[in-house]
């Protein structure tokens, strides 16, 4: 559950102590009697929303809103008022409050306002959580709320603290290799050196050697009067990424384990030995231990590349990261597009859980950008996703039976018990999809989430 942070500036203790006694159940409170402490105290933390007495001593309060929004000005504030001071609301709402509440302050009413100012921030304070359980400032992360994400990242750090030991990353198409060996690398004792990124089904083999290795200047027709050095050079003192690996040629195969032997090498029509040290992760797509033992790749390459091995499970695999990833991608792109997106409608978010997301987490990202793209409105909505309804776009649908296929026994049944039966089995196959989350699963069946609990207690006893 996310905790929000909220400031209080008033100057009379009273109020401050009564609102810190209404609040504090729900909400982390900071209690400032001044807008001089409340402003100084924000070199240290930002609160999420700002609770102010409009008639402050010395710095007004609307002096100190002006002060707070320049630098803040996605966190709400709502100014507390005596009754007729309205010519001063007025000023306060120009200079960007959220909106204001009249003393003596009803307590219902102010919580409804917090509910409603905290609702505008709900989304960046969720990507901001998300980020932090696992982000170091400019790390790349996994984005999740899986055990599965969880065991990637512990993974992650502990391989990560070894410089040189190569690692395999197994997965399928958009599930984020890449991503994987970027934060193995940033968080490795090399990070300060160069992260270099290679797909090796991009080249010919007749220039997959020139491209990793280098050449020397006139080594054949067309090359660059300087030379040019190879991606592995490149690579020196960091980590070389070799994307698709499985596809690299024979030719390729046996360069790339000389090198991997002792870290040494010759360019395209060089004499002169060079030496490098780097840390070498490769990922593939394919199942390499077949091609292996089909002998369409190198036996001896594969386990000089796969020290380690780590696998990539699918979204489809972990669909309670369907949402904390398109909450995060909601973010990014409404920053990108300056629109102030705050989150998707129940459907959008029901067609989001139940998508069969054959790209993985690229086809969750395109299709976000999409949205955000021609969303007109705040919330996403169904239509603004653009998902398909052909093969393939959703999970399959249950199979629901039609009159001419129904036979009821001569000796009757209990319709009671079978529709029970019929219940519990697809609210445990739900159950089951959301990995126990008992929300998620409500929402796949389209039910309340208390109703849910009550009849899958009830089911189960």
């Amino acid at each position: 559950m996310i905790q929000y942070t909220i400031a209080i500036v008033d100057d009379e203790k009273s109020i401050r102590e009564a609102l810190d006694i209404v609040l504090s159940p729900t909400y982390t409170i900071r209690l400032f009697k001044d807008a001089e402490e409340f402003l100084a105290s924000l070199e240290e933390e930002v609160p999420d929303l700002v609770l102010m007495d409009i008639g402050l001593p010395a710095m007004s309060g609307i002096e100190a809103l002006g002060l707070f929004k320049n630098k803040h000005p996605q966190i709400p504030v709502i100014m507390i008022t005596a009754y007729g001071e309205i010519s001063m609301v007025i000023d306060s709402m120009k200079s960007g409050a959220y909106d204001f509440i009249l003393k003596p302050i009803n307590p219902d009413l102010l919580e409804l306002n917090i509910e409603k100012a905290l609702s505008s921030i709900a989304l960046v304070k969720e990507v901001q959580v998300l980020q932090e359980k696992y982000l170091r400032e400019n790390e790349p992360c996994f984005i999740g709320a899986s055990k599965k994400i969880d065991d990637i990242m512990d993974f992650i750090n502990m391989v990560a603290k070894s410089p040189d030991t190569p690692i395999m990353i197994l997965g399928d198409t958009g599930t984020g290799k890449e991503l994987m060996a970027r934060a193995i690398h940033a968080r490795s004792p090399v990070f300060r050196g160069p992260f270099v990124a290679v797909n090796c089904s991009a080249f010919p083999e007749e220039l997959i050697e020139s491209e990793l290795f280098g050449y020397e200047p006139g080594a054949f027709s067309g090359a660059r009067p300087q030379g040019k050095k190879g991606f592995i050079h490149e690579a020196d003192k960091g980590t070389l990424f070799l994307d698709e690996v499985a596809d690299l040629s024979p030719a390729g195969q046996a360069k790339l384990l000389r090198f991997l032997e002792n870290g040494e090498f010759y360019r395209v029509g060089g004499t002169r030995k060079q030496v490098v040290k780097t840390r070498v992760v490769s990922a593939t797509n394919k199942n390499i231990e077949n091609l292996v033992e089909n002998e369409k790749f190198r036996k001896d390459l594969f386990f000089r590349l796969c020290v380690v091995k780590a696998k990539i499970p699918s979204l489809n695999q972990r669909p309670e990261d369907i949402m904390p990833l398109a909450k995060h991608f909601l973010h990014e792109f409404g920053i990108k597009f300056g629109k102030p997106l705050k989150g998707f409608s129940d459907r959008a978010r029901d067609q989001l859980l139940c998508h069969n997301f054959s790209g993985n987490v690229r086809e969750l990202k395109n299709i976000l950008e999409r949205a955000a793209l021609v969303s007109t409105t705040d919330y996403l909505a169904v239509a603004d996703l653009g998902l398909g309804t052909g093969p393939g776009t959703s999970r399959p649908a249950p199979v629901l039976l039609d009159e001419g296929q129904v036979r009821l026994p001569g000796e009757g049944l209990h319709l009671n018990k079978l529709l029970a039966d019929i219940e519990r089995k697809y609210m445990a196959q739900a159950v089951a999809q959301c990995n126990g989350n008992e929300s998620q699963a409500a929402r796949l069946l389209n039910m309340n989430h208390h109703t849910f609990r009550y009849r899958w207690k009830k089911l189960k006893q």
